[in-house]
């Protein structure tokens, strides 16, 4: 899967954008070049959306349909999901979330996201904890122009990202595109974190932490996008919320 967000709808953290990207040889790309990349690395049965100048998500067809990791695209309500793992919970969430037997997991994070957004009872992190099973996802809500990411905390699927060269954000679990996209500006989607283009990124496994950026460095020993970490030493000052506000809304807040 490929996601790739105009810089003026996601607000990654800065430590993300190496400056070696810039003076190196190995620049970074367009992204209508990065575009191109990943479907020259997938030229059948890959599926494109472009939604102006704001966002583009790429989805490829599974080429093992009985494969134990799904990859799903699902639209609805002008909410989009690139979903690739899967969910042992699955028939579980979908019978709390009011859901068909036969909803997929894309299905399933579209109906929490739009919940939570429209005033939901749990709060965001609290709602990833409960998610059994090896995951990413990205969410973009077209309608308010709303990015929306997530790793799982197991470490059975990997998601990258990275700056292109004109500043947008780009998502993928492709590593070779990441790296041919963003060239030092990428680096690891860290596990068990959520990403929200307003709120920035954010432990949901340990929410009341900050995370702190580790510098990555390379075979050359150039310093590239850094790695992110929980910090458990640092706690953030906030007297934890409960109720109906405690919920995605809380990213959503200035529409």
């Amino acid at each position: 899967m490929l996601a790739i967000f105009h810089k003026a709808f996601a607000h990654p953290p800065e430590e993300l954008n190496s400056l070696a990207s810039y003076s190196g040889t190995k620049r970074p790309k367009l992204p209508e070049e990065t575009l191109g990349e990943f479907l020259c690395h997938h030229p059948q049965d890959t599926l494109t959306m472009s939604f102006g100048n704001a966002a583009v998500l790429a989805y490829v067809r599974p080429d093992k349909p009985y494969s134990i990791h799904h990859r799903l695209f699902s639209g609805f309500d002008d909410i989009y999901c690139l979903f690739f793992g899967n969910l042992n919970n699955l028939c579980e969430l979908n019978k709390q979330y009011g859901l068909s037997k036969g909803a997929n997991e894309a299905m399933f994070v579209i109906e929490a996201y739009k919940t939570l957004r429209d005033r939901g009872p749990y709060p965001a992190d609290q709602v990833l904890k409960d998610l059994d099973g090896s995951f990413a996802f990205v969410v973009y809500d077209s309608k308010v122009g709303s990015v929306f990411a997530a790793l799982g905390s197991d470490g059975g699927v990997k998601l990258y990202w990275g700056i292109a060269a004109d500043g947008s954000v780009v998502i993928s679990d492709d590593i070779e595109v990441i790296k041919e996209g963003c060239a030092k500006s990428f680096a690891p989607f860290p596990t068990g974190c959520m990403f929200h283009s307003e709120g920035g990124l954010v432990s949901f496994e340990h929410p009341m932490n900050k995370l702190k950026a580790m510098p990555r460095v390379d075979s050359e020993g150039t310093i590239c996008g850094a790695n992110f970490k929980v910090d458990k030493y640092t706690r953030i000052n906030s007297i934890p919320r409960v109720g109906s506000e405690t919920n995605w809304m809380e990213w959503d807040h200035h529409y």
